[in-house]
């Protein structure tokens, strides 16, 4: 199927979904939405992987790495998440990045564990020549630094997403600069924060999310978000941008498919 509507960053692959991830992922698809499960660690990586599998006819990807806040505990193994990185269901590298949100003095040296193991997806990401799934909360100095510094190994155009996107429109023109696309989620229906961002960023560079089982939209306030809400944030995404929901969600599915390589429209 074509998807209408596209998730592109939810994690139907963690424990919140164990006992209905067929029935989540069938409830969005059903919808006309499609999605990248995105790992973040080893074992929810190769689930998103296996769930992508699992879904091999249907629009159902996924994205392999280690979240930041984890990067402290064993480093990056470098060979394992590069196996699963070669599967054609992985369209991304990561959730990787930099997380300084809960760091306080750069106890146990958490920051330079974060930058080494971002910079080692960072490689694997050119070695398999697939984007990059970023996180970044409170560091995008450095984030935006190390990207910098290496330059020559993103993908020309497509680098990556800044997923959840919280910096600011001078940040937001760096790393489009750089070819990266930014996603935003449920916040956005509920908080006036990413209002000015939202508009400030070129539509040709927008991706919608869920972020799933956090961060729910309006009208679902209070209730384990999954990959069908998505289709609120394209809307207010819509109002934001002044363009009607289906152009808007055109205009999503048409990113994604430049950003991931795929065949969505």
């Amino acid at each position: 199927m074509l998807p209408k509507f596209f998730d592109a960053h939810t994690h139907a692959n963690l424990e919140a979904f164990k006992d209905d991830y067929k029935e989540v992922v069938s409830h969005a698809l059903s919808a006309g939405i499609g999605m990248v499960n995105v790992g973040t660690d080893k074992n929810t990586s190769l689930r998103a992987v296996e769930i992508a599998h699992e879904f091999e006819n249907d629009p159902v990807f996924a994205a392999v790495g280690l979240h930041p806040t984890d990067a402290d505990e064993g480093g990056f193994d470098y060979d394992y998440y590069k196996e699963l990185a070669l599967d054609p269901r992985v369209v991304a590298i990561g959730e990787c990045g930099l997380d300084y949100f809960r760091i306080k003095n750069n106890e146990l040296g958490i920051k330079g564990k974060q930058k080494w193991a971002f910079e080692e997806q960072i490689r694997l990401a050119s070695d398999v020549q697939k984007p990059l799934m970023i996180h970044c909360r409170n560091a995008f100095g450095d984030l935006i630094e190390i990207l910098t510094h290496n330059s020559k190994l993103l993908i020309p155009g497509r680098s990556g997403v800044i997923h959840f996107f919280s910096g600011t429109k001078d940040e937001a023109k760096k790393l489009a600069d750089m070819g990266f696309y930014f996603t935003f989620g449920g916040v956005i229906t509920f908080v006036r924060d990413y209002d000015e961002v939202i508009r400030f960023i070129p539509a040709d560079r927008i991706l919608s999310e869920t972020d799933a089982p956090y961060v729910t939209p309006v009208p679902y306030r209070g209730k384990r978000n999954e990959p069908a809400y998505v289709i609120e944030v394209v809307k207010k995404l819509s109002k934001l941008k002044s363009i009607p929901v289906e152009l808007m969600a055109e205009q999503v599915l048409k990113n994604i498919s430049e950003c991931f390589n795929l065949k969505l429209t």
